[in-house]
């Protein structure tokens, strides 16, 4: 086991390293330092000595990616790749492009896409796992099959749909739950409340349908039709042997979930102005900032190839079969 970890620990920093160049040159693609530069200064009519005194500052002088006029190393090392992307790989995410501290942010953003995400996936996988059950419960019936024309039409619907609709309806005409907003403390419930439901609603369609094909698959398996023909009640397979099998797909497909729950929902946050990292990452974008571009980009990439490794870990612990060697 620790050996494997080790292992997948050194697969990811090519991975990482992968991840940021490709960040790098779509960024550098659409706007070149010296747009950076004239983005952050606020004047287009800037002037170039202006331009060259910010790109000193803030470590866009240098070449992007090859420096001919260095020696050894440094023809790969004095550039704006390497100098900006080393140090991210020991969490130092240094200041942004306008000045203000990463770290700092993140520490402080990623509680409110902690608050959004956490109950939205609990809720939202208790949910669907629950319905879809009943579901298979009810297979080849008109239960089943009107469940699943629901589904389609639920996640045949733009989540912006839920998310207008939501505010519309609870906000504007129930006055039940502000509109947008967020606060700290007790209060912030309140401003939660309806982000959440309107994220374990919008994921129900497609949620409930795939963990229904993933269930009615099961019950065709042997150890299905061996525990029926024990005479075990069909909701004891279902919700005992069925489910505890199908554990492994459940947590592959909770993956991809997981960067979520730190970086946040882009749209989710910035229609209900969250300040979470979601949000942050929109405002780096908009503002052209590619130091919190970057830092947002490697988070994302390290929780994903951490959810992998988590993910075959906890496969040892659902099925012994499965060997991590």
């Amino acid at each position: 086991m620790t050996a494997y970890i080790v292992r997948r620990f050194f697969y990811a920093i090519p991975i990482l390293i992968g991840v940021n160049l490709l960040t790098f040159i779509l960024f550098f693609v659409i706007s070149s330092p010296d747009d950076v530069a004239r983005s952050q200064l606020g004047d287009r009519r800037v002037s170039t000595e202006a331009i060259e005194s910010w790109k000193a500052d803030h470590g866009y002088d240098k070449p992007l990616l090859y420096n001919p006029s260095a020696g050894g190393w440094g023809k790969f090392g004095d550039t704006i790749f390497f100098q900006k992307s080393l140090r991210l790989f020991v969490f130092d995410f240094g200041q942004s492009d306008s000045g203000r501290d990463i770290g700092y942010d993140i520490r402080q953003r990623m509680w409110p896409s902690l608050a959004i995400a956490v109950p939205t996936l609990l809720l939202g996988v208790l949910l669907n796992i629950t319905f879809a059950l009943v579901i298979a419960f009810f297979r080849a019936t008109y239960i089943d099959f009107w469940s699943v024309v629901l589904c389609v039409v639920l996640l045949s619907i733009s989540s912006l749909f839920y998310i207008i609709g939501g505010q519309f309806l609870l906000s504007k005409l129930l006055h039940l739950v502000p509109i947008s907003g967020y606060d700290t403390g007790i209060n912030a419930i309140k401003f939660l409340l309806l982000p959440v439901i309107i994220g374990v609603i919008a994921g129900v369609g497609s949620g409930t349908r795939w963990y229904r094909t993933i269930f009615l698959e099961e019950t065709e398996k042997d150890y299905v039709r061996t525990a029926r023909a024990k005479g075990l009640q069909e909701s004891r397979v279902l919700f005992v042997h069925v489910l505890r099998n199908a554990l492994i797909p459940i947590l592959t497909g909770l993956v991809v979930i997981l960067p979520q729950l730190f970086l946040g929902s882009l749209i989710t946050e910035s229609f209900f102005a969250i300040p979470g990292l979601g949000s942050y990452t929109i405002e780096g974008i908009q503002s052209q900032d590619f130091a919190i571009v970057r830092a947002m980009v490697f988070l994302g990439s390290l929780m994903y190839i951490g959810g992998l490794l988590l993910t075959d870990i906890s496969y040892t612990l659902v099925d012994p079969r499965v060997s991590l060697k």
